[in-house]
């Protein structure tokens, strides 16, 4: 028998223990988000962010305004039942439903960290490619962005740097218009290899939620 999943806002301190916890990355994103949580049959599974990006201009090429797209930045959920791309897509809706104006979503899969974006095919995103080449720069005993770097007002000039590949880029347009917009930018998937690790972070975990967690599965 499916779970019974439900969608709502996340507080910050339950999206922090989600990304902590059961994403690869270990961290909360930085910058403004919007929460949205997840829970099966009444007990907290992860989230789904959204954010600006780190790129202002990630929407204008495709003549939206800032308002007009968003990025989705993480999703973490502990091990759970129902397909990561169905949270994904209710996550998206519920946020549409709460900002009607919001035209586009857009997402990435690092092929550095040995992912292609499985969880967007899955939802029949649109693969627009691989995104331009990004500098990052060895700081607090991690590889971060330039732009991360540049932001936090860090003097770089002993800092070791490289450059990396881009991103595998993942659109999701919100209406007709926006879809037929940016359908002939559409390239087909790229695939997965085949000693490639699982990219869907439900097994990355999921340890006994704290107190906190705890009074939110409840609600």
């Amino acid at each position: 028998m499916q779970p019974q999943l439900k969608i709502d806002w996340a507080t910050h301190e339950a999206a922090k223990y989600a990304c902590l916890n059961w994403h690869y990355s270990k961290c909360l994103p930085a910058g403004k988000l919007v929460k949205v949580g997840a829970w099966e049959d009444g007990k907290f599974i992860g989230v789904v962010l959204f954010g600006r990006g780190a790129n202002y201009n990630m929407v204008k090429g495709y003549g939206l305004t800032q308002d007009e797209g968003c990025e989705l930045v993480r999703i973490a959920l502990k091990k759970h039942i129902t397909p990561v791309s169905k949270i994904a897509a209710l996550a998206m809706r519920f946020l549409k439903k709460q900002s009607p104006d919001l035209r586009l979503i857009v997402s990435y899969a690092d092929p550095e960290q040995g992912h292609h974006g499985g969880i967007y095919q899955a939802g029949n995103w649109i693969y627009r490619g691989l995104s331009a080449s990004a500098i990052k720069v060895w700081y607090n005993g991690k590889w971060s962005h330039k732009k991360t770097v540049d932001d936090a007002g860090v003097d770089q000039t002993n800092l070791a740097t490289k450059r990396v590949a881009g991103k595998h880029t993942y659109l999701m347009p919100l209406d007709a218009e926006m879809r037929q917009h940016i359908l002939p930018l559409a390239k087909p998937y790229p695939k997965r290899a085949k000693d490639q690790e699982s990219e869907v972070h439900s097994d990355l975990g999921g340890e006994t939620p704290t107190r906190t967690l705890q009074t939110l599965e409840a609600e």
